[in-house]
């Protein structure tokens, strides 16, 4: 039986590596990732328990194991209840800092609507004892079950996706988005970018540096220009900066600023707000555009709320997959519960 287990523990971390190693822009990064480490655990759970007469000599042993047990099983069931808070107290930190406006309510929302799933939810679930209502309850918890699954696979996958051994990739170029400028001056949200940016520049010194971003509402000159200045204003030599002046979303930002490049294979690393990559990587790969991310930190609070904001892109890039899951798993409820 363990040798069993350890073979299937092995070819989830098979999996995991060919998956990160190929094409790690996929939310099958974050499912393998997850997938091994729960063959992992079950692998050591049976070997700790073939392994318990010795155990039983070695309380020492036995004590540090069963601490583990508890804080694990501690930090399952205790999460829901950190992450309603932890979002609730931030999206009160986004509201003071950033003022109140719809895209800054976003944290509270899912607090409320988290804790609404979990303690109020269940309770519908017995008003009523008929074929419709147990269909309608089921559908509706399955599918917000689904999301909720979704989301988490997309911030691991996101997670996975900003860890790199090293900088220096010997890049070709080096794309940093655009995130809006106030007049002709840059934001630091963006000025974050930038900084990150010219980091990797100076370890990959045969790099460009492709500032994206066109003009928008509120702007006295195009965002790459700004963008240009406030790196140059850093040292940064004028002869590796290229603008890219026309796009005015992330897909533009990519596709016009792959225009610039003039190899066939161009090693590409794109820079943005480290909760932005992922998505940024997803349109990356559905251009066709071979590239690794690199992230720009930013606040916290800002962070959380913008982490919704992203997967609600990333549900409207994707609805129709998604949807046909959700649907064929609803139909095939309803049939069922028709028949019981």
């Amino acid at each position: 039986m363990l040798q069993i287990l350890f073979i299937v523990f092995f070819i989830s971390l098979c999996i995991f590596a060919g998956i990160m190693a190929r094409d790690p822009r996929t939310l099958w990064s974050g499912a393998s990732f997850f997938g091994m480490m729960l063959c992992m655990a079950l692998y050591l759970f049976f070997l700790v328990s073939q392994y318990s007469e010795w155990l039983a000599l070695h309380q020492g042993v036995i004590a540090v194991l069963v601490f583990f047990v508890i804080a694990a099983m501690g930090s399952v069931i205790v999460f829901p209840a950190v992450l309603m808070l932890l979002f609730f107290v931030e999206g009160i930190r986004m509201i003071r800092h950033e003022g109140i406006k719809p895209s800054n309510l976003l944290s509270m929302l899912f607090s409320v609507l988290l804790y609404g799933y979990v303690a109020v939810w269940p309770s519908i679930g017995n008003l009523g004892d008929n074929a419709i209502s147990r269909t309608v309850y089921g559908s509706i918890s399955f599918a917000a079950l689904y999301v909720l699954s979704l989301m988490a696979m997309y911030t691991l996958s996101g997670i996975l996706n900003l860890i790199h051994l090293k900088k220096n990739r010997k890049a070709d170029y080096i794309i940093v988005l655009g995130a809006g400028i106030i007049g002709s001056r840059v934001t630091p949200l963006l000025a974050a970018r930038i900084d990150r940016g010219i980091e990797l520049l100076n370890r990959n010194p045969n790099a460009l540096l492709i500032m994206s971003g066109g003009q928008g509402p509120g702007e006295d000159i195009p965002e790459s220009e700004a963008m240009a200045a406030y790196a140059m204003n850093k040292g940064v030599d004028k002869e590796r900066i290229i603008m890219e002046r026309k796009s005015v979303s992330t897909e533009e930002n990519l596709r016009f600023s792959r225009e610039l490049t003039d190899k066939e294979n161009a090693r590409i690393i794109v820079v943005t707000t480290a909760y932005h990559v992922f998505r940024a990587l997803i349109l990356a790969k559905q251009q066709g555009i071979k590239c690794i991310g690199f992230g720009a930190k930013t606040k916290w609070y800002f962070t959380l709320n913008a982490l919704i904001r992203e997967f609600a892109g990333y549900l409207h890039l994707t609805w129709k997959r998604h949807g046909i899951v959700v649907g064929i798993i609803t139909g095939m409820f309803v049939i069922l519960n028709m028949h019981l």
